[in-house]
């Protein structure tokens, strides 16, 4: 969890900019440290303060810096990158010429910037998943590769692989595999396929998420549940949440499922969904049933 936000900005008019972010910070119990505010900047002096800062988190045994740095500064911005600091660049037309290219993160509006938009910045710049949602007995977060190991069991049952794309054989292959979809589909889309946690024994027991499917232009509801948890309800609980997340935060108005034949709980699921029939597709010779859900109270999307 974000503990610290550090200003190094040089813009005169940064300190009554950052006023009001100042005091949210505040209210949610991070402390705040600036520096160079409304002067010229001095780089000798902003590496004392960083190094100073970095002593404190360097302290920390879980080894995950609890500082967001946001800075203004392009050498600034350059010496926190060598350290691998979490770092947001404030862009603003004194910096327009400054050579921020490797910057993960830029924010304009810093006025408008509330602190949960910095705490999921912090958590993806230091590789820390997003908790998606929460039910009455799950919680949805994005995947790591310390899921892998669960993944393998959840998918060794027959009847998960029978019906879906198996993980990879080799082990590390699939922790690849997810490494390089943290970065792409987490970091570019912020959405993606999930890891299911039961909240009171923290144990993963599946995967549900939104996606997009080559060929189609509407976005793809996706689970699946450990065969021990299966018939408990808990796909539905957490499949219904998805659904009005994708609606609520993603502006999703359609969704479709691709069900292979067969596959008789999949498609009950669907239906008490609200899911409909649309059409049957073929995918590598194998044979799906397209269903279709027009979230309620708008109009259908052209598909």
């Amino acid at each position: 969890m974000l503990q610290r936000v550090v200003f190094f900005l040089k813009k005169k008019a940064a300190e009554k900019e950052i006023e009001k972010l100042l005091a949210e910070l505040t209210a949610n119990k991070i402390e705040v440290f600036t520096t160079n505010v409304c002067k010229d900047a001095n780089t000798s002096s902003i590496y004392d303060d960083i190094n100073a800062i970095v002593v404190n988190d360097d302290n920390d045994t879980t080894n995950v810096c609890k500082t967001l740095y946001i800075t203004d500064n392009a050498d600034c911005q350059k010496f926190l990158q060598e350290k691998k600091l979490p770092t947001i660049v404030y862009l603003h037309e004194d910096n327009r010429d400054e050579d921020f290219s490797q910057a993960a993160y830029a924010i304009e509006q810093i006025a408008e910037i509330e602190a949960e938009s910095l705490e999921l910045a912090y958590q993806r710049l230091t590789g820390q998943p997003w908790t998606i949602l929460t039910t009455n007995r799950c919680k949805v977060r994005e995947s790591t590769i310390n899921d892998v190991d669960a993944f393998y069991e959840i998918y060794r049952e027959p009847s998960i692989t029978d019906y879906m794309e198996d993980l990879f054989e080799d082990r590390a292959e699939e922790i690849a595999y997810m490494e390089d979809y943290i970065q792409k589909v987490y970091g570019f889309y912020g959405y993606g396929m999930w890891t299911i946690l039961e909240k009171e024994s923290g144990q993963v027991i599946g995967r549900a998420g939104i996606s997009w499917r080559e060929g189609y232009d509407i976005p793809e509801l996706g689970f699946v549940i450990a065969v021990p948890y299966q018939g408990k309800g808990y796909a539905y609980e957490v499949c219904q949440a998805i659904l009005a997340y994708g609606q609520k935060e993603l502006g999703f108005t359609c969704y479709q499922v691709l069900i292979m034949d067969g596959n008789v709980k999949s498609e009950a699921l669907c239906r008490k969904l609200g899911f409909q029939d649309d059409s049957t597709v073929f995918l590598e010779s194998r044979q799906y049933k397209r269903m279709l859900l027009q979230v309620k109270g708008r109009k259908r999307e052209s598909l």
